[in-house]
């Protein structure tokens, strides 16, 4: 799904290799755009938080290492 604007009052919704003026659409179509983009940005942010934890995990496991050498 791409959103783009023609000018800020004729913004029109690409879908699917298709063209549709948003201001043309139904009510119940728009709120189904705009749970999808909210969808979608909550999915950015928790691939964003996923990768966060991977490298916090890959750190913590670095310094475990270093603290469990001096033990040897």
């Amino acid at each position: 799904m791409n959103e783009k604007t023609n000018d800020s009052n004729n913004p029109v919704l690409t879908f699917e290799g298709k063209k549709y003026f948003v201001n043309d659409l139904s009510k119940d179509i728009k709120e189904t755009i705009k749970g999808l983009q909210i969808a979608e940005t909550q999915l950015k942010m928790h691939e964003d938080t996923l990768k966060l934890l991977s490298i916090s995990r890959t750190t913590l496991a670095n310094q475990l290492r270093e603290k469990l050498k001096n033990l040897e």
